[in-house]
């Protein structure tokens, strides 16, 4: 992919398939995961860019990648040009864009200044973009915005024609306020935002099988999804597979042994990819396992091995 042009991928004639930014679950190993399992694109979890800068600690612990794990979103939360300029240039030459969440509603975030506030800053955000463009010399090198909606979805319209002028290679849109939490996504919305632009539009906000995929894409026209806890409980959807196949679950097993990635971290995966397809005294045992060798045991003994 690095010589390639991430844009492309928008001319398959499908929708793209994306790997959410997800706090703690969306790094590395699990990156190597879904890729196996016909994802196109995956972003990192979000990483703030002023920390970032600041310390060489952060960005080691914030951002690990290897060759195949391309093509790469790394997705920031900022709120200064010159700060996501400059972290977009410490990483592009290991991805192939950067993301900037304008969508976060969790509220020590929009308290200071990132997220879902900046829906309503689009001259801040033009500005971030417009840095990003301009000191990044590979002309390919995407810069994307993540957004929810507003009430009003003109002022959503509006926000997003300003992107697109801007230079904003792509939108993805979480269908919904940054008040609505379980609320239905609303797909009209992430239609008229589609229609108004000639910019790809990626829908996220409940895509939980290929079914819903479809859906979407049939609905709103756009030209991706983005799958979040879809792909925590069913890492194999974007191929097609209605729950976690049994390979899966392994595959996940040797992965994060061999990136040693944390137990709980690893535990925590297993739990999301076997809800639906284990008995609840079964899920009661898994939940309360306190190592790798206990899991692994439990899964040969219960499942046998793939």
């Amino acid at each position: 992919m690095d010589s390639g042009n991430i844009m492309d991928l928008f001319h398959k004639g499908r929708p793209v398939r994306v790997c959410a930014p997800m706090v703690r679950y969306s790094k590395l190993a699990f990156r190597c995961l879904v890729r196996r399992y016909d994802c196109d694109v995956c972003f990192t979890p979000m990483i703030v860019a002023a920390d970032f800068m600041r310390s060489a600690k952060a960005r080691d612990s914030e951002f690990t990648t290897n060759k195949t794990d391309r093509p790469l979103i790394v997705q920031f939360a900022a709120k200064d040009a010159q700060t996501l300029a400059d972290a977009a240039c410490v990483v592009s030459p290991f991805s192939d864009g950067v993301d900037l969440n304008c969508g976060c509603p969790q509220r020590w975030a929009v308290s200071e200044g990132y997220g879902a506030c900046l829906i309503n800053k689009p001259e801040l955000v033009k500005d971030m973009v417009r840095h990003v463009r301009n000191q990044i010399d590979n002309p390919n090198y995407a810069v994307s915005i993540k957004i929810r909606i507003h009430k009003d979805v003109r002022k959503t319209v509006d926000l997003c024609q300003k992107m697109e002028a801007a230079g904003v290679s792509w939108i993805t849109v979480h269908g919904r306020t940054a008040d609505e939490r379980h609320q239905p996504v609303h797909y009209d919305a992430i239609k008229t935002i589609k229609d108004s632009l000639s910019i790809p539009v990626i829908a996220n906000g409940d895509i939980k099988s290929m079914q819903d995929v479809e859906a979407v894409y049939e609905l709103t026209g756009v030209d991706g999804v983005m799958a979040a806890r879809g792909l925590l409980a069913n890492p194999a959807m974007f191929a097609g597979y209605e729950e976690t196949p049994l390979q899966c679950v392994w595959d996940w097993v040797d992965i994060a042994v061999e990136h040693g990635t944390p137990f709980t971290c690893f535990h925590h995966h297993l739990i999301y990819m076997l809800e639906r397809i284990s008995s609840q005294p079964e899920r009661r045992v898994f939940n309360n396992l306190s190592s790798t060798s206990a899991v692994v045991d439990f899964l040969h003994n219960t499942y046998g091995s793939a």
